[in-house]
């Protein structure tokens, strides 16, 4: 089994390579809108979710062409969830991963199409018999995504985080905006290999209770980089929760609390992979990583 860092590097780099081949060419008096999905797609990242479904796919021996199918759905609605968060109306961003945002690159209502376009594409391939030969495991797979994204879901969370001003500043409050904002996604990306793998009922709730204290971990540890992140290294504005005055696991715990309740959750995450002994041991360094990561 390759190290957890070569392992990460190896599907983001097999993920770039299908997300060229399976986004449609530029071409037509429609390609601007295109090459604004394109841009925002190769723009790179560390293919964390992509990660996560591979190798929870592989714990049930499901193809490989078949996880990456999925991979790059779900890195399009991660894609256009990024392409709306940083417009003016949401939160306002230049930067992402070093580079302008798209809204920046192109302008504001291409890049709105564009995240559209992509959402629309991600269920395209999902519902596709070349992502698997069973209807059944289609609708499920296009089912849990759709709630994933819907309003109990990503786009519920982001509501939240714009209303937060008039809501409790608060534990539950927190965590209910960030397990729907950012869990939702990693959830997907956790069970989906198990939805394609036809895995038991056992099974299935080991991965949800991993990627319920994944996903939180993960965004204790973005509040974390938000107040002790560099910018450049970030690839995006630093310490722009603090600025908004948005309540984060940061300003309610503390700092030295966050860290302590995000290793807390990592190792949680970890334990409920005891079912699959060494099989998981990269999604317990996927658990670490989430936690001790720079950007």
């Amino acid at each position: 089994m390759p190290p957890f860092e070569d392992a990460l590097k190896n599907t983001a780099g097999e993920i770039n390579s299908r997300i060229s081949d399976l986004l449609p060419a530029p071409e037509g008096p429609e390609s601007r809108v295109i090459e604004a999905m394109r841009y925002a797609m190769e723009a790179g990242g560390k293919r964390l979710r992509p990660f996560l479904i591979v190798e929870s796919g592989r714990l049930f021996g499901v193809e490989q062409e078949k996880m990456y199918r999925v991979a790059v759905a779900l890195e399009c609605v991660h894609t256009f969830s990024l392409i709306h968060d940083d417009l003016p109306c949401m939160d306002d961003d230049d930067m992402r991963r070093g580079r302008p945002t798209t809204h920046k690159a192109f302008d504001e209502a291409t890049a709105v199409l564009a995240g559209d376009a992509l959402l629309s594409f991600a269920f395209e391939l999902v519902s596709s018999d070349r992502t698997h030969q069973d209807p059944f495991v289609r609708c499920e797979l296009v089912t849990k995504l759709a709630q994933s994204v819907g309003a109990h879901g990503m786009i519920g969370g982001q509501m939240i985080d714009l209303s937060m001003q008039t809501l409790p500043q608060d534990i539950p409050t927190i965590t209910r905006l960030q397990r729907l904002k950012t869990g939702a996604l990693i959830a997907f990306a956790c069970e989906s290999g198990a939805i394609m793998g036809r895995a038991a009922r056992d099974a299935r709730h080991a991965l949800e209770a991993y990627a319920h204290d994944l996903g939180l971990a993960f965004q204790i540890a973005d509040d974390i980089l938000d107040v002790e992140g560099d910018a450049e290294e970030l690839g995006k504005a630093a310490q722009k929760d603090d600025g908004a005055g948005k309540a984060t696991f940061i300003s309610v715990l503390g700092l030295e609390r966050a860290k302590a309740q995000a290793q807390m959750l990592a190792d949680q995450a970890k334990r409920h992979l005891v079912m699959f002994d060494e099989r998981a041991d990269l999604l317990r360094e996927a658990a670490e990583f989430v936690v001790s990561r720079r950007n």
